[in-house]
């Protein structure tokens, strides 16, 4: 099973992945003055089976009580600390194109503490602007800009022929995570975490699906 370190402990990549769901419905909980809710709950709020949930949760000892659920104010400070929200943390954006510019407007301060704070491009137009309130340094500066921000996470929006080139730098400026929505798959060092976001990917699995079901269907209603 493949594992990754979270605050220490190591935990299943697919619990990891489903620790951020957690922590935003549990501030949804929190906003709406909810004291308490069970895993049954929360199974039908984030559509994660309730054993499931409560396996993941059992990676980090005893976080409810039998009867009683979670308390969701605890349960959000814990996983606040998990996920290490309890400090603003810097991403930079690389490649402002239409997709880096989208990213720019998102508005990730919601219930996390992640902002883009620098983003590069290698167009001469958008260097040493303002966009969306995010700086945009030339791409010449990236890994000075990197080392003297001590950025740690990278949003990868180039091109793929230049995906690789541009990762080798962040790797040598010091970036121990990326978020890569080239099509290209990686190569980092073992202490480099890549997050592959492949659109392309997502919408023929997606038609897949949709197809499958129909189908499905189709052969329920003949028999």
């Amino acid at each position: 099973m493949e594992e990754m370190v979270v605050a220490n402990r190591k935990i299943p990549r697919a619990t990891a992945r489903r620790l951020p769901v957690y922590y935003r419905y549990l501030n949804v909980l929190l906003n709406a003055n909810k004291k308490r809710v069970s895993s049954t709950e929360l199974s039908k709020a984030v559509q994660v089976d309730s054993a499931t949930i409560r396996r993941d949760f059992s990676y980090f000892g005893e976080l409810g009580k039998r009867g009683y659920g979670y308390d969701v104010e605890n349960l959000l400070k814990f996983f606040r600390g998990i996920l290490n929200q309890d400090k603003l943390t810097s991403v930079a954006l690389v490649g402002v194109g239409s997709l880096g510019s989208a990213l720019m407007n998102y508005n990730f301060h919601q219930n996390t503490n992640l902002r883009i704070s620098a983003a590069f491009d290698p167009k001469k137009e958008l260097a040493n602007t303002i966009k969306s309130g995010i700086p945009v340094y030339p791409a010449d500066e990236l890994v000075e800009q990197i080392k003297d921000q001590q950025i740690d996470i990278v949003i990868l929006t180039v091109p793929a022929s230049q995906a690789q080139k541009v990762t080798d730098q962040l790797i040598s400026a010091g970036v121990h995570g990326i978020l890569n929505f080239s099509p290209v798959r990686l190569s980092v060092p073992k202490d480099v975490q890549v997050q592959n976001i492949d659109m392309t990917n997502e919408l023929q699995t997606l038609t897949y699906f949709i197809e499958s079901n129909r189908l499905n269907a189709k052969d329920e209603q003949e028999k």
